[in-house]
């Protein structure tokens, strides 16, 4: 008799358990932990991919071009301009917009020689801390003091300290302008010696075709190692074009290591 109250009772209990299984569970919405991290439907959100500058530039001809950046003193300018007109070459001179308040007449003369005039920022701020507007404003304020003294629209920037981040180089090319870093380091702004420079830049492991070279206007061994260097170059067969004449404008890509080639 006991056996069977026990069973009659344990049945109905049994069954509501049962019963609440089915009803409740749905409501929790219970998954199986052991489903795949990407179940179906479901879509990662990707990462921004990292903009680059262009470093140098991927042509068949033994073609480079020297820089100089202009961001403190102009004392040698009239240095640097003779020496590249006596070698018969053309560079590109980054100009900050202060220098360009400091120096017009610099400017000028930089301009008229037939160099390219490009732009440097205005201040020389740390790009990868200021906003996208920050950024804009930084390189359309160089922008407009470069056109007032020269007329020239120049359309080449380089961050200043090399520095940059998608949202500086998305600011330069709002504002239709190609971001130049450079390949080959002549260190001058280390001031290590004039026969370390000129080796340095002459046997670069990264000296090619389309290579772009950094050198600062200001900088103490540069009026020493300009021409050793120019010869240098020259003597391995390269021609020296300023940096407006070695990139590509459009169809091209820039591959991982910031060289810009020519989109077949």
């Amino acid at each position: 008799m006991k056996e069977l109250i026990k069973h009659t009772w344990h049945a109905p209990v049994a069954l509501v358990i049962a019963v609440l299984v089915v009803i409740v569970a749905p409501l929790f919405d219970v998954k199986d932990t052991t489903a795949p991290a990407f179940s179906e439907g479901y879509v990662a959100e990707a990462k921004p991919k990292k903009m680059l500058p262009i470093y140098s530039v991927d042509v068949p001809e033994k073609k480079m071009s020297l820089s100089f950046d202009a961001a403190w003193g102009a004392d040698d300018t009239d240095t640097l301009l003779k020496i590249l007109n006596d070698n018969d070459v053309l560079a590109t001179f980054f100009l900050c917009g202060t220098w360009v308040d400091k120096f017009p007449e610099d400017v000028r003369k930089i301009a008229a020689a037939g160099h390219d005039i490009a732009n440097h920022g205005n201040k020389h701020a740390h790009g990868n801390k200021l906003s996208l507007e920050q950024n804009k404003k930084e390189i359309q304020d160089c922008h407009d003091k470069i056109k007032a003294v020269t007329g020239i629209e120049a359309n080449l920037f380089r961050p200043p300290y090399g520095e940059y981040n998608n949202t500086v180089l998305t600011a330069a090319q709002e504002l239709n302008y190609y971001t130049i870093q450079w390949d080959v380091d002549s260190h001058d702004w280390m001031a290590k010696g004039v026969d370390h420079e000129i080796k340095r830049v002459l046997n670069h492991k990264n000296l090619q075709n389309g290579s772009i070279v950094l050198f600062h206007n200001d900088a103490k061994h540069t009026p020493q190692t300009l021409e050793p260097i120019i010869k240098g170059l020259k003597e391995k067969g390269y021609e020296l074009v300023p940096i407006s004449q070695l990139i590509y404008k459009d169809n091209f890509e820039i591959d991982h290591t910031g060289r810009q080639k020519n989109k077949p």
